[in-house]
């Protein structure tokens, strides 16, 4: 374990200067402060102060107009000595992921990395330990000589030319992520041109989401190294694929796979409290997508016919479906029998999605929520009337409509706790409402956060 006296000997023994606090508002936004060697000490034992006024700034880099926190008052923005990592892509500098604590050292409710934190140990005194990795897909971009912004080459779905071209940034992005302890599980060229999918190994708890936080700001700086921009926007361009965040879960008790089942046969060995979890995730969907897929432009992508799931409807295999189950690798079942989430992407601060999807997944098991049986086709060819049998619905086709859905969803606004579950709705509907004036919508902030 990593204490504020390791950090200290290893920040003086890489001659590290500036130090980087971060952590990651209602917005999905990773924002923090800067502080140097000197004044570390200090921070690591009481943070370092922030106006609350950080937790209803949205995406568009405003205050939301009706947020509940403003100019008066302020939190602490405390360091995770666990977190510590010297930065490879920039020069002696680290950066720490920090909670969100009030001024009497208490986790702050409205803090998602504190209120996750509150759940893992709630379900962790009944042995449960998650486990997740995110699935990012990301453009390398240019600029042509007029400042359009177009992807990096013309390269093909899964194509070896793409493998080529990006070579070099890949390589290097992962030399700076495996120097940050994070390995490396899978690498392709994606759909799209320019387009890539890089995923690190799964970890358990809040590690996983710190991964997720510490993957994208390595991407975006090694690309940067290289002269190139790497969008994780939903859907950077129009007509080519958009980019997912797809979430892959597994729950543990006691070193076995909960969601596993040792006498089941064949590639997909779910349990009974697997389904149950399924149930939960269908069950919560409508909900869930607000704080998975948050953003406006998260909607052009949550389309029939995008690969990216558009109903609530799980399957084998099936990446049509909302929740994927994956096939196994027969030589180590148990620890490859997961739950894919697919309606997410990078816009989602990765704090609150892992919390939402196992509120919605536990609500199941403990309600015994039978998720019906999986449909292995595409749902957008199955008639109305087979859907309704099935209960299958469409997921919400606006942000607007996915966040009345949470806002209404008592089990995710008991996760979040009303300090966080009603920030988060203040400052996810000033963005629907700055983002469709005049009845256009404007999701070009998104350059600028993701």
């Amino acid at each position: 374990m990593t204490d504020a006296d390791d950090v200290l000997h290893r920040v003086d023994a890489d001659d590290v200067e500036l130090v980087r606090i971060v952590f990651v508002n209602n917005s999905g936004v990773p924002r923090g402060r800067v502080v140097d060697a000197e004044s570390l000490p200090g921070v690591l034992e009481e943070g370092t102060n922030v106006t609350q006024a950080m937790q209803s700034f949205n995406a568009l880099d405003a205050l939301a107009p009706e947020g509940r926190y403003g100019p008066a008052g302020e939190v602490r923005v405390v360091p995770d000595p666990e977190t510590y990592t010297d930065l490879p892509y920039a020069e002696r500098a680290a950066l720490l992921l920090a909670d969100l604590r009030d001024l009497d050292g208490e986790p702050w409710a409205a803090g998602p990395r504190a209120q996750l934190r509150e759940y893992l140990d709630d379900i962790g005194a009944e042995g449960y330990v998650p486990r997740l990795s995110f699935e990012s897909e990301f453009y390398y971009t240019t600029e042509t000589d007029d400042g359009e912004t177009v992807p990096f080459d013309d390269s093909t779905c899964f194509a070896s030319e793409g493998m080529q071209s990006a070579h070099d940034p890949i390589l290097d992005t992962v030399d700076a992520l495996k120097s940050q302890g994070m390995g490396l599980s899978a690498y392709y060229p994606e759909y799209g041109p320019g387009q890539q999918e890089l995923v690190v190994d799964h970890d358990d708890g809040v590690a996983a989401s710190d991964s997720q936080i510490l993957f994208t700001e390595t991407v975006k700086a090694v690309a940067d190294a290289h002269g190139l921009g790497a969008s994780f926007r939903p859907t950077p361009f129009d007509g080519l694929p958009g980019n997912g965040c797809h979430i892959h879960l597994s729950v543990w008790r006691e070193g076995e796979n909960v969601l596993y089942d040792p006498d089941a046969e064949g590639r997909y060995p779910l349990s009974d409290a697997g389904r149950f979890f399924v149930g939960g995730l269908l069950e919560h969907a409508p909900a869930l997508v607000a704080v998975t897929a948050p953003t406006v432009e998260s909607y052009d992508r949550l389309a029939p016919g995008m690969w990216a799931s558009a109903y609530t409807c799980w399957g084998h295999d099936n990446r049509e479906a909302m929740v994927r189950i994956p096939s196994v690798d027969a030589d180590n079942p148990e620890a490859t029998t997961r739950v894919e989430f697919k309606p997410a992407d990078n816009t989602t601060n990765p704090y609150l999605a892992q919390l939402g999807l196992l509120a919605a997944g536990f609500d199941g098991i403990e309600r015994e929520l039978d998720p019906g049986e999986p449909l292995n086709r595409d749902p957008g060819g199955v008639d109305d009337a087979e859907l309704r049998e099935r209960g299958i619905e469409r997921l919400p086709e606006s942000l607007a409509a996915a966040l009345d859905a949470f806002e209404a969803d008592d089990v995710l606004a008991e996760a979040l706790g009303e300090p966080l579950h009603g920030s988060f709705l203040e400052v996810k509907r000033s963005e629907w409402a700055q983002s469709t004036e005049d009845g256009e919508v404007d999701t070009d902030y998104l350059d600028r956060g993701f």
